[in-house]
């Protein structure tokens, strides 16, 4: 977090690596983004992380300086404190947060300061944070949840910042309890994975008023249990990386219904309307359309791609979703499904593309496809269809699966497998990936 502050005073731009990262991810990130020095971590959870950087330096050749956070007093020490800093532009760039594309490898939304200072503000306002409240932030730092909202919002509201280096659900309600944790933002992932610990009922939680979740679709079933057990009023907040990332947020005190079937109304400072994404027609209240939104909060564009940033920015400074909704007429906006096939596991936004051209060099696979499907933990799971190249020599779902993992992090590779002798197709010969869904969800598949 100092390291966060300190880069946006010095008029440096920000680039978040997910730690877990393998060697080829993070080739990707320091390049695209042209990053001259890296601060990190030796290891985390497992990962080695200062092996996988030593890997690819040799490649890197903007990186300048490598700084171990084990350093980081050192570090601090062998600077000029007299060194003045710039002036910063309320329009400067601020950070790079990758977010995966529809095709490819991810996209660099390339953020500005009041974007993102601005944003944390007002979704910090709406849950009503304020001085002496203590924000609980289990939310990674390398999303715009957990380094946005999360560490930019409560200082603005002069609030604590309780942050949690690492998600636990135990460490969660331990700190809830011994901070008197007053809010809360959390995907349902770790809401669900903190009420299912064993010391949950013998907790003190009655610190916390409010409750914030997102990231991935909100069951209504699991609104009415956190606000039952806990005593709480929840929020919804809806958005993405490109906006900063938040575009609608719950007022806490909306009604149930609201809650259950909505994504709530706009953030102040913000335009929404919602197009037929064929004519860029708006469309009539009540009619599924795809959401777009204008206003600060949009990214300067995705990081040295114009032709990218052209599809999801237009001539107008809207920004397209990609999201298909309906909009009643107190302007509250309701999911309906999604223009893109984005798959949202625990809050991580995943895109088949990057898998599917991963396991397209595989000798032994034909054809593939990556689809998200339901599950009540992770909201969502990577399922893999999978058409053998000789279905006499298939690769089994295990080796697949490690293959998988020496190139792409633990929350990318799919969970399930499945055998295809021949996928559904469109007339134009793309896969019918929403058949696929719908065939599992009928029972039609097993592995």
């Amino acid at each position: 977090m100092l390291l966060e502050y300190g880069a946006g005073l010095a008029g440096l731009v920000l680039v978040t690596v997910n730690p877990a990262y393998q060697p080829k991810e993070l080739r990707y990130v320091l390049s695209q983004s042209r990053a001259s020095g890296v601060f990190y971590t030796p290891e985390f959870r497992g990962n080695p992380m200062e092996a996988s950087l030593q890997e690819v330096l040799p490649s890197l050749p903007d990186i300048r300086e490598v700084v171990s956070l084990a350093d980081f007093e050192a570090f601090l020490a062998s600077s000029d404190p007299d060194t003045p800093l710039p002036e910063v532009d309320p329009s400067d760039p601020a950070q790079i947060q990758y977010t995966s594309g529809t095709t490819g490898f991810p996209k660099g939304a390339y953020l500005h300061h009041r974007g993102i200072t601005n944003n944390a503000r007002f979704v910090a306002e709406r849950l009503g944070v304020g001085p002496g409240d203590a924000y609980l932030n289990p939310m990674p730092l390398f999303h715009t949840g957990g380094c946005v909202i999360g560490v930019l919002g409560p200082v603005q509201c002069r609030a604590a910042l309780v942050n949690l280096v690492q998600f636990d659900p135990g460490l969660l309600l331990e700190l809830v309890e011994s901070e008197r944790g007053t809010h809360l933002l959390a995907v349902p992932t770790m809401l669900i994975a903190a009420m299912e610990q064993p010391e949950f009922a013998t907790r003190d939680l009655s610190s916390l008023s409010t409750v914030c979740s997102g990231g991935s679709t909100v069951p209504a079933d699991l609104v009415r249990r956190i606000e039952s057990t806990l005593g709480v009023q929840f929020s919804i907040i809806y958005g993405q990386t490109e906006a900063s990332p938040g575009i609608t947020l719950m007022r806490p005190d909306d009604s149930p219904e609201d809650k259950a079937n909505t994504l709530g109304p706009v953030l102040p400072q913000t335009e929404l309307k919602v197009i037929d994404p064929e004519t860029g027609e708006t469309v009539p209240v009540g009619t599924s359309g795809e959401l777009c939104a204008r206003g600060y909060l949009v990214m300067l564009g995705y990081f040295e791609m114009p032709e990218k940033s052209a599809e999801t920015i237009d001539a107008e400074g809207w920004l397209h979703t990609g999201d298909l909704v309906s909009m009643d007429e107190r302007g509250y906006t309701s999911i309906t499904g999604r223009l893109r096939d984005m798959i949202i596991r625990g809050g991580e936004n995943i895109y088949p593309r990057e898998i599917e051209e991963l396991l397209f060099e595989h000798p032994k696979v034909a054809d593939v496809a990556v689809v998200g499907l339901p599950d009540s933990k992770w909201g969502e799971i990577v399922g893999a269809f999978v058409r053998d190249a000789d279905p006499d020599d298939p690769a089994s779902d295990g080796e697949l699966h490690r293959y998988c993992r020496e190139h792409l992090a633990p929350h990318k590779t799919p969970k399930a497998w499945y055998r295809m002798p021949e996928f559904p197709l469109t007339p134009s010969g793309k896969i019918q990936k929403f058949v696929l869904r719908e065939r599992w969800e009928k029972g039609d598949f097993s592995g």
